[in-house]
Order: C-alpha cells, then structure tokens, then sequence
C-alpha cells in the first residue's frame, strides 16, 4: 500500500497566464479547482474528449529530470494542478484515490505537448513521455491544502 503527500497546488486564471501558487483550494465535483481557467470556462485544452478537471504530476519525475538532463522545470512551470510526492500517477488510471477529505478518479495519463515548451521556454516535451501526470475527475469536492495526505480509496 502507498501512501503520498499533496507538494504544491497551481492554478492559472486563463490560458498562457502564470501559474498562481496556493496553500489550500476548493475542488469542485464535476468542474475543476475554484478559480482555474479550465473550470471557469477561460482554459482551451485539445478537442480530445477527455477528463480533465484537476492534473497531477510526481516530484520525483521532477527530480529526475534535473538529475538525467540537466533541465529544471518548477512548480509554476510544468502547468500541471498539483505536484505530488510517493503517489504511482501511472498505476492510477480508472482508480480512485483521496488527496486529503477529496476523492477523485484517475482519468487517463497526460501526454505532454509542444504548449509546454512554448510556455516554460524549455524543451521537455520529449523527455516527459509517459511522465507527464495524470488527468483525474473529482468524484467528491472540499477543500485540499499543502501537506495533504494522499492515499487510496
């Protein structure tokens, strides 16, 4: 059994805008994080019918891509909701999973596009194959904040 921890959270007011760094936030069952472009309607994904209301991404996919290739990619920057410790992103497909009192639904695994090298100014794209999170649906909303322990259902 694994047990995780929520890093960081990061939601941005509209399309290309900086990642804005929170201490806790609302996630709303069925929409998104309060606030985020996606759930206010201000975001544009891909066409690709999908679930999409809060990404993950692990630390440790993080470190290993500063320790491997030299390339730095912080919080702010990976464009991803949440950053998270000792959590198996790629196990989690079609399982669910609580990040605090919330409960959510492993969607599908996020396939890193050319948009993150635009908007980091880095190219990570290709080293993030099969590394760039996971896509989840909230199944029961509340409030999450940093240091939250992250479990499975």
């Amino acid at each position: 059994m694994w047990q995780g921890t929520l890093l960081s959270i990061h939601t941005a007011v509209e399309g290309r805008a900086p990642m804005v760094a929170h201490d806790s936030i609302k996630l709303i069952e069925g929409l998104g994080l309060e606030g985020d472009h996606y759930a206010t309607g201000k975001g544009k994904y891909s066409e690709f019918p999908d679930i999409r209301e809060v990404t993950l991404i692990e630390n440790e996919t993080l470190v290993a891509l500063e320790r491997d290739h030299g390339v730095t990619l912080h919080a702010d920057e990976h464009r991803r909701n949440l950053t998270v410790s000792g959590v198996p992103l790629n196990h989690l497909v079609g399982q669910r999973f609580h990040v605090g009192d919330s409960l959510l639904l492993g969607g599908r695994l996020n396939t890193p596009c050319r948009y993150l090298d635009l908007v980091a100014d880095k190219k990570v794209c290709d080293l993030l194959h099969h590394q760039s999170g996971l896509n989840c649906s909230i199944v029961r909303g509340g409030s999450i904040s940093v240091e939250d322990i992250i479990r499975p259902d």
